[in-house]
């Protein structure tokens, strides 16, 4: 895949855009086993899933992941969110367009993302926000669900994974539809 930027005085860079190398999970499949059974468990946690999709898009921005920004918006768009919450997840504290519930989720998601950001990394407020919203389960499906996007933000930046192009691999195809079919599977349950 090739990506081409345009300047005012060079319009003719181009920049070749390609990963270092598979994502590492991909190489392990014991590991992206775990990384899908994780996600299975925190499925049976109760956060709502558009709540949830919300939170890995917004950690994804923060982490500057092409591959999971362009993934998790996807699937919301799919899932029916409307343009006007997806174009504004980054300013989701000058848009009206969350709930309370969302705001404390994202506000929750920011911090635990941003440790190393304040000497108070995740402070009482934005806790005490988020348990007035969620119970003791859904808190702690929410916190698995972003350390598990902070986890696949990690090894998609690190390894300079491209976005849309895990779409294209057969195999990761086949990743997402086998995940796909566990959450499925075990929310049924």
């Amino acid at each position: 895949m090739v990506m081409k930027t345009k300047t005012e005085s060079d319009d003719k860079e181009v920049i070749p855009m390609q990963a270092r190398m598979k994502n590492p999970a991909m190489l392990f499949p014991d590991a992206m086993q775990a990384m899908f059974a994780l996600k299975t468990a925190i499925d049976k946690g109760g956060l709502p899933e558009s709540t949830a999709q919300l939170v890995h898009l917004r950690v994804s921005q923060i982490n500057g992941c092409s591959v999971c920004i362009d993934m998790h918006a996807h699937e919301l768009q799919k899932a029916g969110e409307s343009t006007e919450r997806l174009m504004a997840v980054a300013a989701w504290r000058d848009a009206p367009y969350f709930t309370a519930a969302e705001r404390a989720a994202l506000a929750l998601a920011e911090a635990v993302t941003r440790l190393s950001d304040n000497p108070d990394p995740v402070p009482d407020a934005v806790w005490d926000r988020a348990a007035r919203h969620y119970d003791e389960k859904q808190l702690a499906a929410l916190l698995l669900s972003i350390g598990l996007i902070n986890v696949w933000n990690r090894l998609n930046v690190s390894t300079r994974q491209v976005a849309g192009e895990w779409k294209k691999s057969a195999e990761a195809r086949e990743w997402v539809e086998k995940a796909s079919r566990a959450r499925e599977q075990a929310v049924a349950v």
